[in-house]
This record gives C-alpha cells, structure tokens and sequence, in this order.
C-alpha cells in the first residue's frame, strides 16, 4: 500500500460517516486504526483537513488518506540496550523479550524499556499506538519473558492490529503452576477489569469489564515427598488483555510459580527439598514464558512461525522437577 491513497465518494456512500467510509475502502485497517489515522490529522476531504471521525462524507468528495503519520520519538530518549532480534524486514522486528525488561516508557521508568532500545536503533517505526508506544503492537509483562513482535510502519501495525482484533494470531506461553490444574485441559472464559481495589492488578469480574479467553492443557505433573505438586501448563490466548494468564490461573486455583501479585506471597513448608527452595529463589519474577508467535506476514501475504527457547531459570528449574519427579 501506498503512503497515500485517494477516493472519490459514489451516490451509494452519501452521507456515511467517515470512519465508516475508509472501513469498507481499506480493509487492511481496524475502525479504530482508522479513527487514529483521522483524528492525527491524516484524511483530507476536498484538500481539507478532517479529524472528527463521525463527519458524514458527501457524493463526489474527494478524499485523501495519507499512512505516514510523523513519528513523535524524539520525546523519548534512545537508550543503547542489547535487543535480541530473531527476525527482521523492512515492515517488522521479532524480539526475544528477556525476564525483567519493560517494553514502554511508564510511571517510574523511561528510560530502561524496548521502546528507549529500539529508538536508539531504528529511525522510524510505526506511530498509531502514540508516542510514547512506537512500533509496540502488543505487550507482555515485565517479568514474563519471550517473542514479541514490533511494526517498522503504520500500514505493518494495523493488519497486525486487525489480525490481533480478529483473535487470527496464535500465541502459545508456557508456565509453572502450583497444583494441579483441573480438568487437565480446558477453556477459561471470563470478564477481567482492574481490580477495584488495587488498581495495579486485575481481576475476574462477573458484571464488568473485558471478555478474555484463555485455552490451556497441562503437559505434566511432578510431585515427589519432598515437593509440593507443580504443573507444566501449555496456554493458548484468544484475547490478549492486562495480565491474563495470571489472572485466569490464579482464579482457577494454580498460580504461577514466582508470581506474588496473583499467586502465593509467603511461601511455607512443612518439609521441602533445599534444592527446589534454591532455585525458587531465584525466579525474579513469574515462570511464565511467550514461546511460539505466529501470524500473516501484513505485507508479503505469507504465514510467519517463530519459536523461543527457554530461559535459562525456567529450565533450570524442570531439569530439577525431572530429576525430583522420576
């Protein structure tokens, strides 16, 4: 697709909203990529420009949508941090998120993200996510670790967007949990919302909030005398909303090993091997990893497939539950 393009409205799409208009036009794009698009200044109707959304078009408009939305990263500091790139084009990055890296700018930290990386390495990248977000399309946790994947432009984020919206690309995360899961394979479809009382975390609600759904199975189980029952647990997300494979676990009654916003802040035992404590310990953050990310290329029109190996404390800690369990 072109930086941009140009339409003439037919006696058909008199009085349509705009928004509405561009929808059935450009069917790469969402209707919220578009009322981005529009309200950053971007549609001209009869050489003028439009921002509101909602303005009905009229028979025989002209109009000019233009994709290059300028970059506003210069508000952000570019920052020489190692990125680790599995695969690279010029439309999109794939990068192998470590443990205990945040992917944008926020409260507390703006200057040790992915976004301050991957400014300091690219001059543009896609902008329909705002300033403070170029070329993020979606996000996984501080403490998570794995494959996310970043658009180099706007047309590249929005059929990513639309792919996201439509539920199309497959993520699948692996995850320790505490227990055992049951049933063993299952479905978890809830409504998940800030939690009302503390507004750093999330929480299933059950007259409010967004539809989340989270497909898992459990790959194995280990337990022996001296540990307590741990799951692997493969999960498959439909939605892609705040925290919800934590939230999702932790309401099913297994949360995450290392995870002590959803899951268990002081950790007692009876009898336990010194071993297993060990390494516990040194989860700095959740055991939960984005391992494989698939999607259509938004340009070439090809499937794409990626998968990311373990990191090391995750693996660490299944060789043990192996030798523990046998």
């Amino acid at each position: 697709m072109n930086n941009s393009i140009n339409y003439l409205v037919d006696v058909s799409n008199d009085k349509k909203r705009l928004d509405l208009f561009l929808c059935n036009k450009i069917n790469k794009l969402t209707r919220s990529n578009i009322k981005k698009i529009i309200e950053a200044g971007n549609v001209f109707i009869n050489q003028i420009i439009i921002k509101a959304p909602s303005r009905k078009v009229r028979f025989n408009d002209s109009i000019k949508v233009i994709f290059s939305i300028p970059n506003s990263t210069k508000k952000i500091k570019p920052k020489k941090i190692k990125l680790l790139i599995v695969y690279e084009d010029e439309d999109i990055i794939i990068i192998d998120k470590p443990k205990g890296m945040v992917v944008h700018p926020g409260a507390g930290n703006y200057e040790n993200t992915m976004v301050n990386a991957l400014i300091y390495k690219y001059k543009k990248l896609s902008s329909l996510n705002g300033e403070q977000r170029p070329g993020i399309v979606h996000r996984i946790d501080k403490s998570t670790s794995g494959l996310l994947v970043v658009a180099k432009n706007n047309i590249s984020h929005a059929s990513l967007g639309k792919q996201f919206s439509e539920h199309s690309i497959e993520r699948t995360y692996l995850c320790l949990v505490w227990g055992v899961l049951r049933p063993l394979k299952g479905r978890i479809e809830t409504l998940i919302r800030r939690n009302k009382k503390n507004r750093k975390i999330m929480s299933v609600s059950e007259i409010g909030g967004k539809k989340a759904i989270t497909n898992y199975k459990t790959i194995k189980t280990f337990f022996s005398k001296d540990i307590p029952k741990i799951s692997l647990v493969e999960c498959k997300l439909e939605t892609g909303r705040t925290h919800q494979i934590r939230v999702h676990l932790s309401h099913k009654g297994s949360s995450i090993l290392g995870d002590f916003q959803y899951g268990k802040k002081n950790l007692k035992f009876k009898k336990i091997n010194s071993d297993f404590l060990t390494n516990l310990k040194k989860f700095n953050g959740q055991a939960l990893h984005a391992q494989t990310l698939g999607f259509i290329h938004p340009t070439k029109n090809i499937r794409l497939n990626f998968k990311s190996n373990l990191p090391s404390d995750f693996k660490d800690m299944l060789k043990l539950l192996e030798n523990l369990s046998s």
